[in-house]
């Protein structure tokens, strides 16, 4: 679809600065044309002293382009008020892709500098557009002639999320409520960066080193991982250093038999921020909660949890709490199984059968090993990083025809891997980038997906193609041996690509409409995860490094036979995460809290958490809801894998995972439109029904597989 440019009338607004200004543009990469290969950020150009005067320069033309749109001396229609709205702020959100993107990968002080110095600012200026009374206004009359406007779908849309976005910003207010309205944005962003330094720091602060008489019961790889380690951070060559990173922590977890180095180390990881010192988050959360609270309150809702969820598809906390409820009951009995289980090894082990959060993952692997014979370290052989990789791209060329070769394109660290994307008719689709390894003080934990190029169409109808980065932090290579995975880290691989796979198929014709409720995201994510240890995908690309032998039919049997594995702790600390979470913004009114003792009683006393299993995470580091935009919102990831265990369901129905049909229409009913409808109305078309819960109980082996006819 064309898209109409935006005409300025105020002109005279940059006239006087405009010589100034345009010589900064050719002096700033930020702002300059980018002349790289496929218009891609120029990272080798960009430094950090850019990134502030990009910021002012760009907000400046921005709000150039709303007092054009609000001094418009013509009626307010969907071209000139809705359409130029949604194509204002370009130049903006080009340095905000770029800046927000090497923050969370690859900061240091300088850049967190900005951020803690820009962050307040950006809330500043977004609130002076969406609290303009005269903006609304305009904003308003379109919307109350939507009906009659002869509007398309589309347009329509656009219109009706627009306002909405208005509205749930502040610009209804009165002045003194849309006051104070901005005073909390402003100190939210303060807040929300202040938190994200504290755990970034703590991450990068903690390390346990041990000498050779405490790593009893390692692999030999991780030995050597942690040795080299010691000897880079400076403690010699007889010294072994861990942290509490996952791929240094969960190994180091799984497998030392010194018990209490393992308390020591979990300990460490689950009272991260949470030591009354600098760098203690608790202060910072309680604030958070109540500028949370009365920001809903000022807009009408009882609850943050009310006003987060009323653009989601679980629309209110009755919605989510039901689903929580609904899987929590079979979950909580199917995690007492297993620690039933595992006290009854232990008590074999040392005549003593107390267990502790930090003794889980040890015992949980000698259940692996002896009731399914798999050993998690002799998997990581056949999972090399490069087969992995590799057994992706296959697959989405399987499914979707797309193919990925190798480019050079400047890049914000030396270790990212760039490919161009290309779609089943030879079109460029997308530009990938891939970022594996931790970077202790500079990257997040964790991992995550994002884009420095959203999909967009130019002034002639022509697609510009997205810019996608993958991050991660899984265990690197040591010395000779390339980088091996473990299973979850192999899963974690496979669903960050289907964040991707949505970005890079996106075909959305205005920027208003590219996202999707935040409970639907995860989706086309988590579908990826069903096809990593499917029997024939893992022939593909399940390959052991050394040897070039296929993994054994054995092997992959006991990974099928073992899906149901620990599935009641994994479903259990996560709802614990998402039931913390809830609980906390669906307070009507703020208190302060005691976070220990809050989550204490929200989970061991009124739901019956047995202390054996720490929620997925604790408040001082939940950086998804206090610093990542998940705020009652992180029971998205169970909701989503409702539609997701239901969808895949529609591939295996038809006898052939891979089927390409099948894959067409999941692309073009739900990965290709981004929120040009709503997620419930897309799937519902995909599925051709509403979504049922049955195969995501099953498929965590919660309850037993319905007899055919059955739901």
């Amino acid at each position: 679809m064309k898209k109409i440019p935006l005409i300025l009338t105020a002109m005279c607004i940059m006239t006087s600065v405009s010589s100034c200004n345009e010589e900064q543009k050719r002096d700033n990469p930020l702002l300059a044309e980018w002349d790289t290969p496929y218009g891609v950020p120029p990272f080798d150009k960009i430094r950090v002293s850019d990134y502030e005067p990009a910021f002012r320069e760009a907000m400046k033309e921005h709000l150039a382009e709303i007092e054009a749109i609000k001094s418009n001396p013509q009626a307010p229609d969907f071209e000139n008020t809705v359409l130029a709205l949604d194509n204002a702020g370009r130049a903006l959100e080009r340095v905000e892709l770029v800046f927000w993107g090497v923050a969370a990968a690859d900061t240091d002080p300088a850049m967190q500098a900005v951020q803690e110095k820009m962050g307040p600012e950006l809330a500043q200026h977004y609130d002076a557009v969406m609290l303009d009374e005269k903006l609304f206004e305009r904003v308003k009359a379109v919307y109350d002639r939507r009906d009659a406007e002869g509007l398309d779908p589309l347009q329509k849309r656009l219109t009706e999320k627009i306002y909405r976005d208005f509205e749930r910003s502040g610009a209804a207010l009165s002045p003194e409520d849309k006051k104070e309205f901005g005073e909390i944005n402003k100190r939210l962003s303060e807040l929300s960066f202040a938190f994200g330094r504290n755990l970034l720091e703590e991450n990068a602060r903690y390390e346990m080193i041990l000498d050779e008489t405490q790593v009893d019961g390692l692999p030999s790889g991780l030995r050597t991982a942690a040795r080299n380690d010691a000897r880079e951070a400076g403690y010699g060559n007889d010294s072994y250093r861990f942290d509490i990173s996952k791929p240094s922590m969960i190994p180091f977890l799984t497998y030392s038999t010194e018990r209490g180095l393992r308390d020591t180390l979990y300990t460490a990881y689950i009272t991260k921020c949470d030591h009354g010192d600098a760098l203690d988050n608790n202060a910072i959360v309680n604030e958070i909660v109540e500028l949370r609270t009365r920001k809903a309150h000022l807009l009408g809702y009882a609850t943050y949890a009310e006003y987060a969820l009323s653009d989601n598809m679980a629309a209110t906390p009755t919605g989510v709490y039901g689903l929580l409820d609904e899987v929590w009951e079979p979950a909580l009995a199917k995690a007492k199984e297993e620690l039933a289980e595992m006290k009854r090894l232990k008590l074999k082990d040392t005549d003593n059968d107390e267990f502790e959060s930090y003794d889980w993952w040890y015992y949980a692997e000698k259940v692996r090993r002896n009731k399914y014979n798999l050993d998690q370290e002799a998997l990581r052989p056949y999972f090399s990083l490069e087969n992995v990789k590799q057994g992706i791209f296959e697959l989405c060329n399987r499914l979707y025809g797309i193919t990925f070769q190798p480019v050079v394109l400047p890049v914000y660290n030396e270790e990212c891997m760039t490919y161009e994307v290309s779609d089943a008719d030879g079109s460029l689709l997308g530009l990938l980038y891939m970022d594996f390894h931790p970077r202790p003080g500079r990257k997040g934990p964790g991992a995550w997906c994002g884009t420095f190029r959203n999909q967009a169409y130019d002034e002639s109808g022509e697609r510009i193609v997205p810019v996608v980065y993958i991050v991660c932090n899984f265990t690197r290579p040591n010395g000779r041996t390339p980088a091996l995975l473990d299973l979850d880290e192999t899963e974690t691989f496979f669903h960050e690509f289907g964040h991707a796979l949505h970005s890079l198929f996106s075909m959305v014709p205005y920027r208003g409409l590219l996202d999707v409720e935040h409970d639907f995201v995860e989706l086309p994510s988590q579908i990826m995860e069903n096809w990593a240890t499917e029997p024939e995908m893992l022939r593909s690309y399940a390959v052991h490094w050394q040897t070039g032998k296929v993994m054994p039919e054995s092997m992959i049997k006991r990974i099928r036979n073992s899906r149901y594995f620990n599935q009641g702790f994994l479903t259990v600390e996560n709802l614990a995460a998402s039931y913390i979470d809830m609980d906390i913004h669906n307070m009507e009114s703020y208190e302060p809290v005691e976070l220990d003792a809050f989550t204490r009683r929200a989970l061991n006393t009124d739901r019956g958490l047995i202390p054996q299993i720490e929620p997925r995470y604790r408040f001082p580091y939940f950086s998804h809801i206090f610093d990542g935009g998940y705020a009652a919102g992180y029971y998205g990831y169970m909701w989503a894998e409702v539609l997701d265990k239901d969808a895949y369901e529609a591939f295996v129905e038809t006898g052939d995972v891979f089927n390409k049909k099948v894959a067409a229409r999941f692309r073009n009913d739900i990965l290709s439109k981004g929120g040009t409808e709503d997620g419930m109305v897309m799937y519902e078309k995909f599925r051709g029904r509403k979504p049922n819960r049955m195969p995501l109980l099953v498929s965590r082996g919660l309850v037993s597989e319905p007899a055919v006819g059955e739901e």
